[in-house]
C-alpha cells in the first residue's frame, strides 16, 4: 500500500456480486464489454488463482488498473503478487503491475476517465463511483485517487490465444 492512500473505502453497489458471474461468463466467451476484461490474481494467503471482471483503461498510450470500489481484495492480492493476467476473450497478457503514487495517480484518472465524464452512458455511474464530472478539479480528482488505488500495467509478455474456457 502506498503511504499517501487514505480516504473510505466506496460502498460497492450491491448488484455487483450479483452480476459478477454473468460477466465473467459473458468475457469468458469473448462478448465485448466495453474496457472490461477478466483480471486473475494470485491470493495473497492462499495462493490460487482469483478471477473477477475488471476495467482496463488506456490513456497516453499506458494501461491501468484502477480500484473503483477502493480497497477490495484484488488489491490487496495485486498488491501481494505484483503480476495480473489480463484476457479479452481469448487473448490473454500477463502484466507487472506498480501501484501509483496519489499525483500520478491523480494524473491516471483524469486522462483515462476525463474522456468518460462526457459519455451519457459512462458519466452517471463515473460520478457515483468516483465523485468526478467534467467540471472536476484538481482537488477532485486528489481525493478520488486517495480512496481509488491506480495501478499501471506493463507487458511482461507477448499476448497468447488461450484454448482454454472461463475463468472462474
Amino acid at each position: 500500500m502506498t503511504s499517501d492512500t487514505i480516504g473510505p473505502r466506496p460502498a460497492v453497489p450491491h448488484i455487483v456480486p450479483i452480476l459478477n458471474p454473468l460477466i465473467r461468463r459473458l468475457l469468458g466467451i469473448g462478448m465485448p464489454m466495453g474496457p472490461n476484461a477478466l483480471v486473475t490474481v494470485r491470493g495473497r494467503t492462499s495462493g490460487e488463482p482469483r478471477t473477477f471482471p475488471a476495467a482496463v483503461m488506456h490513456a497516453g498510450g499506458r494501461q491501468y488498473l484502477i480500484a473503483t470500489f477502493g480497497e477490495v481484495n484484488w488489491v490487496q492480492n495485486l498488491r501481494v503478487a505484483g503480476t495480473a493476467s489480463i484476457r479479452r476473450g481469448r487473448m490473454e497478457e500477463t502484466f507487472r503491475a506498480h501501484e501509483l503514487g496519489r499525483d500520478l495517480a491523480e494524473q491516471a484518472l483524469r486522462e483515462a476517465l476525463g474522456p468518460l465524464l462526457r459519455s451519457r452512458l459512462a458519466a452517471p455511474m463515473l460520478r457515483r463511483w468516483y465523485g468526478l464530472s467534467t467540471k472536476s478539479t484538481a482537488s477532485d480528482y486528489r481525493r478520488a485517487a486517495s480512496v481509488h488505488p491506480v495501478f499501471e500495467l506493463e507487458p511482461l509478455d507477448s499476448p497468447v490465444e488461450s484454448a482454454v474456457g472461463p475463468s472462474h
